[in-house]
């Protein structure tokens, strides 16, 4: 928001909104006043950006925070030794079948939290990835576009191309961010997904995670051929192009 508030050279504005409003700050009317502009004209750089404002993530979403249950969070197994110490203080007149459940609950309580702490940089990684990634997606769409207006052609064809090598990197960046969620996988057990939706969620107030995608690597491949086919038949295009600015 602070250089946004300052900005100055042409074309920073639409790109600072956007930083704004992934770093967190999604009141329309907040970007205005700091850019000096009018609500539309925010919505209109956010649009120009890839960035759709009636899916604006939740504040305080923060997806990097650990959170414990019951003093446990996931760090140690020694916790649930501690839990289970307390648990037979706490119940002097406890069978043995008793014991049995509370070690039972105490474990799936620690792998569940340990699980949800790992996976939430994780996926916070891999989101940043795919808004990334989608926003350089539409960059391309802009940038091809502009060329049929385009005063300085050849200056703004190789805006074009450079947009399609930066989309590249970013379905690859994507791809990469997925891969250590896919290993460290999903919630394991029922009992597991219990504590994350009744506990985690429900009582601690914490962020619902993101979907891992299960064919990652075979949706990248699937999003460069698409981007590469497009880009070749484009190329074509302006070929056909060229020789005639040069007859203008």
């Amino acid at each position: 928001m602070a250089a946004l508030r300052t900005w100055s050279a042409p074309g920073r504005r639409a790109e600072l909104i956007a930083a704004a409003w992934d770093a967190g700050e999604t009141t329309v009317s907040a970007l205005a006043e700091a850019a000096r502009v009018s609500r539309p004209t925010v919505y209109a750089d956010l649009r120009s950006a890839g960035i759709d404002p009636d899916h604006r993530p939740k504040k305080g979403n923060n997806l990097t925070t650990a959170i414990a249950v019951e003093g446990i969070d996931g760090t140690s197994p020694e916790d649930v030794r501690q839990h289970l110490l307390a648990f037979e203080r706490q119940h002097p007149e406890r069978t043995g079948d008793d014991v049995a459940a509370a070690s039972a609950r105490s474990y799936s309580i620690y792998c569940a939290v340990h699980r949800y702490n790992r996976l939430r940089p994780l996926l916070d990684d891999m989101e940043q990835a795919r808004r990334a990634r989608d926003r350089a997606l539409h960059l391309v769409e802009k940038r091809w576009e502009e060329l049929s207006t385009a005063a300085h052609w050849m200056a703004a064809h190789h805006a074009y191309v450079v947009a399609v090598d930066e989309a590249r990197a970013a379905i690859d960046a994507w791809r990469d961010r997925v891969r250590p969620a896919a290993e460290m996988g999903w919630f394991q057990t029922d009992a597991e997904l219990d504590v994350y939706e009744q506990r985690i969620l429900a009582e601690e107030g914490a962020p619902a995670l993101p979907e891992i995608p299960p064919d990652a690597e075979d949706t990248a491949q699937a999003m460069r051929e698409k981007l590469d086919r497009t880009h070749e038949r484009r190329t074509s295009l302006a070929r056909e192009t060229l020789p005639a600015g040069s007859q203008a």
